[in-house]
């Protein structure tokens, strides 16, 4: 079973020293992720917060970032935060970035992996 998903973000999350991280993984979330971000304090306050505090938790490499927090996700661009949502969405729901496609020459039908916009 494949938990882990690569992703090539449209801009990038620039660091303090200006380098572009665009290259990453998602693993699928789990049951604890959820109960910790419900739990989470800064939730209570603010519920918004949430998909900063999720994402993180869920993406085990951006560049050569290998740990990622809530800052790091607030200071994506928004076309970036946008794509990590569907991504997150498409792989959590789907359990895969492949989507069913048919042929509309032949008629076969085979899985294509989703290519959403930026890769």
């Amino acid at each position: 079973m494949i938990t882990e998903f690569n992703f090539i973000l449209p801009k990038g999350l620039v660091d303090a020293e200006g380098k572009v991280h665009r290259q990453g993984v998602m693993r699928l979330a789990t049951a604890k992720d959820e109960i910790y971000v419900q739990k989470h304090r800064r939730i209570q306050q603010d519920p918004y917060y949430k998909v900063f505090l999720l994402l993180s938790r869920v993406i085990v490499r951006l560049g050569e970032l290998t740990t990622l927090t809530p800052e790091h996700i607030e200071n994506l661009f928004i076309n970036d935060l946008a794509y990590l949502r569907e991504f997150y969405n498409r792989i959590n729901q789907q359990g895969s970035a492949d989507i069913p496609v048919k042929c509309p020459q032949c008629g076969n039908n085979f899985k294509q992996e989703l290519v959403l916009s930026g890769e």
